[in-house]
C-alpha cells in the first residue's frame, strides 16, 4: 500500500505525543496509515481497551475464578488497538472535509493528501477483517454482542453535526467493551456489566469533554457541536456530575459481582484522581485539557490492578 509524500508539516500531528514511536522507527512509507490508525497517539487504544479488561477480570471474579483467562487479555489488547485504528479510519473519511478546516486536524493523513480515500478505504478493510477474525474468538452470544456495536461505530461521526452532546454517543461506543469483556466469560449480560458500562459511559463523556475544550473554537466557527461548547464555563461542575456517576456506578457494579475490598480501595484512588482532573482542569488552555485528557490512562490501570489482586486475594491459600 502506497502513500503519498509528507511535508515536514505532516512530521508530527499537534496531539501526538513528542518523539512516539511512529515518527522514530516505522519506516516513512507507513507512517501515514499508522498515524491514520492512530497508533503514535495510543492513549485511545487503551481507553478503548481498559472497559474490555474490566469486563473479563469482573467475570472472572464473579464466577470464583482464580485467575484471568490469558488468551482473552491478549485478544482484547489486540482487537480494541485494532478497532480504534478501523474506527478513526472510518471516522476520518466521513469527516474529512472537516477536518482540514480544524488546526488540530488538518494535518492528519487522509484531510492533508498523505493518504488517499481509496488507500484509506483499503486501510479501513483490512482492519475490518482483524478485527472479525478476533471477535469470531469469542462465544455466540458475545460474537453477535460485539457485533451489534458497528451501529453505533456507524453513527458516531454524524452525531457533533446534529447533536450537542456526541461525547454520550462516542461513550456508548467506545465503551461496549465492558459489556463485551464481561460476555466473554459469563456467556450473558446482568446488572453487574450493565453498571459497569454506565460508568464507563459517563468516566467518556466526562474525559472527552476535557478534549473537545481544545477544537472549541474552531468547531464553532465550521458549524459542529460538542460539550464542550455546550457546557462552557460550567464544564468543571458538570464534571463533578460525570466522574460522581461514574464512580457511584463503578461501585454498584462491584457489589453485584461481589467484588473485595481491593477492589474498592482500588476505586477510592480512582476518585481521587478525578478530584484532581477537575480541581486543575483549565478549560482555556488546550495543553492542560490534553495532560489531564491523557492522564485517564491511569484510571485504567488504577480500576485493573484492583481487580487482578481481588482475583488474587479470592485464590486459595
Amino acid at each position: 500500500m502506497s502513500s503519498k509524500p509528507s511535508s515536514p508539516a505532516h512530521a508530527v500531528l499537534p496531539d501526538a505525543p513528542e518523539g512516539n514511536w511512529v515518527d522514530r522507527l516505522a519506516p516513512p512509507s507507513c507512517r501515514p496509515f499508522l498515524r491514520l490508525a492512530r497508533l503514535d497517539r495510543p492513549v485511545g487504544g487503551w481507553l478503548l481497551l481498559f472497559p474490555c479488561w474490566w469486563g473479563q477480570l469482573l467475570a472472572e471474579g464473579a464466577l470464583s475464578r482464580n485467575w484471568a483467562d490469558a488468551f482473552y487479555l491478549w485478544l482484547f489488547l489486540i482487537g480494541a488497538f485494532v478497532m480504534r485504528g478501523a474506527g478513526c479510519t472510518y471516522n476520518d473519511i466521513v469527516d474529512r472535509n472537516y477536518d482540514v478546516r480544524v488546526a488540530r486536524t488538518a494535518a492528519r493523513p487522509l484531510a492533508s493528501g498523505q493518504v488517499s480515500l481509496v488507500e484509506a478505504q483499503l486501510f479501513l478493510g483490512v482492519l475490518s477483517l482483524v478485527g472479525l477474525l478476533v471477535l469470531v474468538q469469542f462465544n455466540l452470544f458475545t460474537i453477535v454482542l460485539g457485533a451489534s456495536s458497528l451501529v453505533l461505530v456507524a453513527l458516531y461521526p454524524f452525531a457533533k453535526r446534529y447533536t450537542d452532546w456526541p461525547q454520550v454517543m462516542l461513550g456508548l461506543t467506545f465503551k461496549w467493551g465492558a459489556l463485551v469483556g464481561w460476555s466473554a466469560i459469563a456467556g450473558s449480560l446482568s446488572a453487574a456489566p450493565l453498571m459497569l458500562y454506565l460508568g464507563c459511559v459517563l468516566w467518556t463523556v466526562g474525559y472527552d469533554t476535557i478534549y473537545a475544550h481544545q477544537d472549541k473554537e474552531d468547531d464553532l466557527a465550521i458549524g459542529l457541536r460538542s460539550t464542550a461548547l455546550k457546557l462552557g464555563e460550567a464544564t468543571r461542575s458538570w464534571l463533578v456530575f460525570f466522574y460522581a456517576g461514574a464512580a457511584v456506578a463503578w461501585a454498584a457494579a462491584g457489589v453485584l459481582a461481589g467484588a473485595g475490598a481491593l477492589y474498592f480501595l482500588a476505586l477510592l484512588l480512582v476518585c481521587a484522581h478525578f478530584s484532581w482532573q477537575i480541581s486543575t482542569l483549565v478549560v482555556a488552555d488546550a495543553a492542560n485539557c490534553l495532560a489531564r485528557f491523557r492522564s485517564n490512562q491511569l484510571i485504567g490501570w488504577m480500576l485493573c490492578l484492583g481487580l487482578v489482586l481481588d482475583l488474587l486475594m479470592k485464590a486459595p491459600s
